[in-house]
């Protein structure tokens, strides 16, 4: 079943010029998708993508990227900057923790994650599943809306992509999987060893 807790907003944005950066760093793949045709004056720079998602949306709008990243963000920055990057366009959500400064020359938000409105019988048939969670803010989400609508957080499992989106959901929770890399692929596992 899905039940996506936000949707993915596109942001009106004023694309800076591209000379004046050396890089360009994204934080989810959203950002790609949601950029619009300015995204494309940026060809010329590197990408650094947060994870192998945002990569692929990099790589199948015609950019190259030149690193991937395996934790976060500011995992992702401090990679650019052992790479050279001096003086990089960060590119995401206006949900996200990345501000200029540093490496970072300036950060746009090209689309916002708005919360959607989930019926209280969607929430409860969640009993007795696994809820996949991609990130804090998701996590916060569904705690949020599981004890908002009465339900038992102890029978549902959670899958969550990392250790900082399992620490965002708190505590009760039936089981708690962690993958052991921030991909979907190892997330779908560790929400399968949470269904056993």
């Amino acid at each position: 079943m899905s039940l996506p807790l936000f949707e993915i907003v596109a942001l009106d944005w004023v694309p800076p010029d591209p000379a004046g950066f050396d890089a360009l760093i994204l934080t989810s793949a959203n950002a790609v998708r949601a950029s619009g045709p300015a995204l494309a004056r940026y060809a010329g720079l590197p990408v650094y993508a947060v994870g192998p998602a945002t990569a692929r949306a990099a790589e199948a709008a015609g950019f190259a990227v030149a690193v991937i990243g395996t934790d976060d963000a500011e995992a992702l920055i401090a990679a650019a900057a052992a790479h050279g990057v001096t003086c990089a366009l960060h590119l995401g959500g206006r949900e996200t923790g990345v501000v200029a400064g540093g490496i970072i020359a300036a950060s746009i938000a090209v689309y916002a994650s708005e919360a959607t409105e989930i019926a209280p019988e969607s929430l409860r048939a969640l009993a007795g599943t696994t809820a996949l969670l991609h990130s804090a803010r998701a996590a916060e989400q569904l705690a949020t809306l599981i004890d908002r609508d009465g339900i038992d957080r102890a029978t549902i499992a959670l899958a969550a992509i990392s250790p900082s989106v399992a620490k965002a959901a708190g505590l009760g929770w039936r089981q708690v999987v962690i993958a052991p890399q921030p991909t979907d692929a190892a997330l779908t596992a560790a929400a399968l060893v949470a269904g056993d």
